[in-house]
């Protein structure tokens, strides 16, 4: 009874997970992701979630789009890593649509290099101090398109592209607009800003202008000063009400 739950449950979590890579019960379905966590230092870790043929379409890369091929983790990796990234994980593949999908999770010390990298070499970033805030841009360029490649993959262009960013502070001002309704868009839970586009404008080369200005202290540091000042507080009360305890107790003691 007690194996048949663990099943259940270990079958449940690597279902959750999958939808999470792929957007599908938590959000939106996307054919290729960048998600970029990005610290105050400029250092980031960027995990992409993409399928095979996006890989091979918008970037270019030599990845088996035939689901019978066998899938090489190794190989992936090789792609990744260079002396300006680290890949910490390659995800084992999934399914959808057909279409085989994969997580590369790689860090980076200095997000600013990322467009050395030949995977991410489609995009321009910059993150600098200006004026007392931090501004981070990145610019996606064209794409590596294959022609025919809408109809080679079963695509019809509706598919979304998405660069979405994890920021490090408060956000003072950014460019994310909804892909429907082209209005502004809210930072979400954890400052998560998204940019996206549609496959087809993607492939076409349409360029993805991102910007975003946020204040100059990160919001983990905010909240451990004030995590500390509160510690600090309750430490100084509990040290006066143990002092007037015991200043009680003395003059108690010398009127008895």
């Amino acid at each position: 009874m007690l194996t048949r739950v663990a099943a259940a449950l270990l079958a449940a979590i690597t279902l959750l997970s999958t939808a999470a890579c792929g957007g599908g019960l938590l959000g939106r379905q996307y054919e290729y992701e960048e998600d970029l966590t990005l610290d105050i230092d400029g250092s980031a870790t960027l995990v992409v979630n993409a399928s095979l043929p996006a890989l091979v379409a918008l970037r270019g890369l030599p990845v088996p789009t035939d689901p019978s091929v066998r899938f090489r983790a190794d190989e992936i990796r090789a792609m990744f890593e260079t002396p300006v990234t680290n890949v910490t994980r390659v995800s084992r593949p999934w399914r959808r649509a057909g279409r085989r999908f994969v997580q590369v999770r790689i860090e980076v010390s200095d997000v600013r290099r990322l467009g050395e990298v030949p995977p991410f070499a489609w995009s321009t970033y910059e993150f600098k101090e200006e004026n007392g805030r931090r501004v981070f841009t990145q610019t996606v360029g064209a794409s590596a398109m294959k022609p025919g490649s809408l109809q080679n993959y079963g695509w019809n262009g509706s598919e979304i592209v998405a660069f979405r960013l994890h920021l490090p502070a408060r956000i003072v001002h950014h460019t994310a607009r909804d892909l429907e309704t082209d209005e502004p868009t809210q930072a979400s839970r954890g400052n998560i800003l998204a940019w996206e586009q549609h496959l087809a404008d993607r492939l076409a080369g349409q360029p993805v202008n991102i910007l975003v200005v946020m204040e100059n202290e990160s919001i983990l540091h905010r909240t451990l000063f004030l995590f500390g000042g509160a510690f600090l507080t309750a430490v100084v009360v509990l040290v006066l009400l143990i002092w007037w305890t015991m200043r009680k107790g003395r003059e108690h003691d010398q009127a008895a």
